[in-house]
């Protein structure tokens, strides 16, 4: 089955997988802290504007100065975290970003989707062409841009960043591209990149 991008959200670990049909040449980067989805050197050129993103950024100022954790598929992921830095709850910043920046005005109308781990727990959000949908999580939870685009429980046995990433990355659903997966470490967040090599 063919769902697209993806995020996992679990009470302590997340993940966020690439899978694309139209742009399989990707990778992810860390860019001083901060994941980013782009093309790979062999990548045809394209004037696409959501095929290059930060996918995942995590903060020390958080909430009461907690750290804070953010991934998603697309440019919301860095409205999302300045509004937890400014104090905004994770749900807050969640749907007022989603909303503010809508689904993907490409062909096929794609969602927007973010996850949150923040000292309060864990959020994933989705913005639908037909609706907004945030859920605090307790248990390890999918949103898909497409077929699963309503947030669901998931198996998700991932403990770290790394397992998190790979465990995205194998996931059973058509054209895996790339993955990262972050983990809550002592009082902040460890990040890790899959890009299949």
């Amino acid at each position: 089955m063919y769902v697209g991008r993806f995020v996992v959200v679990g009470p302590d670990v997340a993940a966020y997988r690439v899978s694309s049909r139209s742009f399989p040449n990707r990778e992810i980067r860390d860019r001083d802290g901060t994941l980013t989805v782009g093309p790979t050197d062999d990548a045809p050129p394209t004037d696409n504007p959501y095929v290059e993103y930060n996918c995942l950024r995590t903060t020390d100022a958080g909430p009461r100065d907690g750290a804070a954790a953010v991934l998603g598929n697309g440019s919301q992921v860095d409205p999302i975290l300045e509004k937890i830095e400014l104090g905004y709850p994770a749900r807050d910043a969640l749907a007022e970003s989603l909303l503010a920046l809508d689904y993907e005005k490409d062909d096929y109308d794609t969602p927007r989707l973010a996850g949150v781990l923040d000292e309060d727990g864990a959020h994933v959000g989705i913005v639908r062409k037909d609706a907004v949908l945030v859920k605090r999580v307790e248990e390890p939870t999918l949103v898909a841009t497409y077929e699963r685009d309503a947030p669901g429980p998931v198996e998700f046995e991932a403990s770290a960043a790394a397992e998190a990433a790979a465990e995205a990355y194998d996931f059973d659903f058509e054209h895996a591209v790339c993955a990262a997966g972050v983990a809550r470490s002592g009082d902040g967040f460890e990040t890790a990149i899959e890009n299949g090599d």
